[in-house]
């Protein structure tokens, strides 16, 4: 299994220009933003919504996610 995995996003351009504002105030790569971001959403849905399961996450294939 993979470490790193990767994907396309698509926005627009407002929202683009903003995320690397935001990204550059917080003296984040756009990357390290992301995942920052990403981190804490699924936070927020641990706390509001219990805990994710490992086996639940077992369930998930990641196979199209692969190179």
């Amino acid at each position: 299994m993979k470490n790193e995995y990767e994907f396309t996003l698509r926005m627009n351009a407002e929202m683009m220009k903003k995320f690397l504002f935001v990204s550059e105030k917080e003296g984040r790569t756009p990357n390290n933003q992301f995942l920052f971001m990403l981190r804490n959403n699924v936070a927020y849905y641990e706390k509001t919504k219990g805990k994710i399961k490992p086996a639940d996450l077992a369930q998930i294939d990641l196979s199209d996610y692969e190179n």
